[in-house]
């Protein structure tokens, strides 16, 4: 089992960068697979991108050329990069993790990232 906390969040203004981090409780951390998710409010959950046990990352289009994804695997960490951030950026993140064997899928909390002017 993993437990995951995202931090990072905040009110920044539209043009603004912001990174996400998300925490992994174990050293099993390399062994996950990483995505994120936001989630506006009154709408589903939408990925915005993952990341391989290694360093392949893949983006929605709608994020592509303005967010990256990373991962520190010596620090059970992976990190979500936003540049040119926009009103419709506003929602909470999420990271998931799922175990490359066993598909086992987990959620961290959520963090609340808002953009305006």
């Amino acid at each position: 089992q993993i437990q995951l906390v995202e931090s990072g969040g905040d009110l920044v203004q539209p043009g603004e960068s912001l990174r996400l981090s998300c925490i992994a409780s174990s050293h099993a951390f390399p062994i996950y697979t990483v995505a994120w998710y936001r989630q506006a409010p009154g709408k589903q959950r939408d990925l915005v991108g993952t990341i391989s046990t290694g360093t392949k990352a893949t983006y929605v289009d709608a994020v592509k050329g303005r967010f990256t994804i990373s991962r520190d695997n010596a620090k059970n960490t992976a990190y979500l990069q936003m540049n040119s951030l926009k009103p419709e950026d506003t929602a909470v993140y999420f990271c998931s993790a799922q175990n490359i064997y066993t598909q086992s899928t987990y959620w961290g909390q959520g963090t609340q990232v808002t953009v305006s002017s």
